[in-house]
């Protein structure tokens, strides 16, 4: 049995040793040691040894395989070792290497526009004020004294949810929430989504954005109208810019008015963007209309205000000479890359 045992630490020993991973180790673990292991075999052939001799034999049988373990130990822990630096070695980061650039996210052009008109009228004093997408038929038309035969009460026009339901066309509805909720002085923007059946081509979409203005006070004139406006102009285009008012209507504001300004591309000499004409028209404005003011609970022989609506589409479009608005909702990386 003497001999059996150091056959099987000699035969250990030497596979141990030539072992190269713990997939292996443990392996000879299980081969050696475990309960089926080679030793364990051999201890329970002590039963046929002189019981004077079994507790020799036990003795070296427990010294075997305690040297085993030990070597077990040793070989497992020189193999981790090796496994680590091999791990580092393939993990080593050229430090001289140039880095890999991570791209952020920007800003839509619309965005950068509408921050842009927001901190320019926030600086002459108004406040920012929301209103809800879906209205109701009084406050998109009724309250904004537009009849009922009005054309733009067609339901080729509006988006109708309901009897009494739509999709605003015009973020003037938040106007009429604000003159009922707040005594003049007010002096406010109103900017957001607004919704029109409206076919979609370069220069039109069923979805696009609006900034409505809005201020209400004693004394208020059309003198202050333009010189807002003008100075809103050229805060967006420059200071060179000219600044043109045109007669218009709008059921919501009387006298009325378009605003044109000097073509950027031509200095107003005449090309593609204006067609011809040297001017762009960006905005409709006017005094607003006495039966507005009293629908909302303001005298009009007291008060009085003006209102102007701006497309921040074709604004943007204008700044950045996009010729497609439809650029501008298509989401193509390409495109918003150049912003």
């Amino acid at each position: 049995m003497k001999q059996q045992l150091e056959a099987i630490k000699s035969t250990a020993i030497a596979a141990i040793g030539e072992c190269d991973s713990l997939a292996q180790i443990d392996e000879m673990r299980v081969k050696y040691l475990g309960k089926k292991g080679e030793l364990t075999a051999l201890l329970k052939q002590m039963g046929k040894l002189d019981p004077a001799e079994r507790p020799i034999m036990g003795q070296l049988v427990n010294e075997a395989k305690a040297g085993l373990e030990t070597l077990i130990g040793e070989r497992s822990a020189v193999i981790k070792k090796n496994e680590t630096a091999l791990k580092l070695k393939e993990e080593t980061i050229d430090i001289t290497m140039p880095g890999k650039a991570h791209k952020t996210g920007k800003l839509h052009p619309l965005n950068t526009v509408l921050n842009d008109m927001i901190d320019i009228f926030q600086s002459m004093g108004f406040d920012v004020v929301d209103g809800p997408e879906v209205e109701t038929d009084y406050y998109n038309f009724e309250a904004l004294n537009v009849p009922a035969d009005h054309p733009a009460r067609d339901m080729q026009d509006t988006f109708y949810l309901g009897e009494n339901l739509l999709l605003r066309t015009q973020t003037s509805a938040a106007q009429i929430r604000t003159m009922e909720n707040r005594k003049p002085p007010i002096r406010i923007i109103c900017p957001g989504r607004v919704f029109r059946a409206d076919e979609v081509d370069a220069t039109h979409s069923p979805v696009f954005h609006q900034i409505e203005g809005l201020v209400v006070d004693k004394g208020v004139t059309m003198c202050d109208l333009k010189g807002v406006l003008e100075q809103f102009a050229h805060e967006i285009y420059g200071k060179d810019t000219k600044v043109k008012f045109r007669p218009s209507f709008f059921p919501f504001t009387e006298p009325s008015v378009e605003v044109d300004v000097s073509c950027s591309e031509c200095g107003g000499k005449g090309c593609r963007v204006c067609k011809g004409s040297g001017w762009i028209e960006i905005l409709g404005a006017g005094m607003v209309h006495p039966k507005v003011l009293a629908s909302c609970g303001i005298d009009p022989e007291v008060y009085s205000g003006f209102a102007f609506g701006i497309g921040l589409d074709r604004l943007t479009t204008t700044r950045y000479k996009i010729s497609d608005i439809r650029l501008l909702f298509e989401n193509d990386k390409r495109f918003l890359d150049q912003f």
